[in-house]
């Protein structure tokens, strides 16, 4: 069995835990394409109303809602790039170890515990 070690407490990621995330991200990733070509469905003209335009509203949410897919899409990839290339869980920031179950929780997760706390309260 392969061992990925997380952290200084012999916190591991074991092979059973990287394929379990792979399959996560890799549902994530169907999951946000799937929504990402739904928003591009729905911008066209609405039932009922052919070649209207839809209310501003409903608009300014499906961007906002298209933006948000993107970004965690974008994540999402980042993290199975990181797999393939064999840095999954390494903090982008003090490059030291996301902890394993933060990545179980948040399998796209980029920082730490400690440096996610550092990045929000810069915000």
């Amino acid at each position: 069995m392969t061992h990925q070690t997380i952290d200084e407490h012999d916190e591991v990621l074991t092979s059973e835990d990287l394929a379990l995330l792979r399959a996560n991200l890799c549902e994530q990733q169907l999951f946000r394409r799937d929504q990402l070509r739904q928003f591009a469905v729905d911008a066209g003209p609405h039932p009922g109303d052919p070649g209207a335009p839809p209310v501003a509203g409903q608009l300014e949410v499906q961007v906002r809602l298209a933006a948000s897919a993107r970004m965690v899409l974008a994540d999402v990839e980042a993290a199975l790039t990181r797999m393939d290339a064999g840095d999954y869980g390494v903090c982008h920031l003090c490059r030291g170890r996301v902890e394993r179950d933060r990545l179980l929780i948040v399998p796209q997760a980029r920082y730490c515990a400690r440096c996610q706390q550092v990045r929000e309260a810069a915000r």
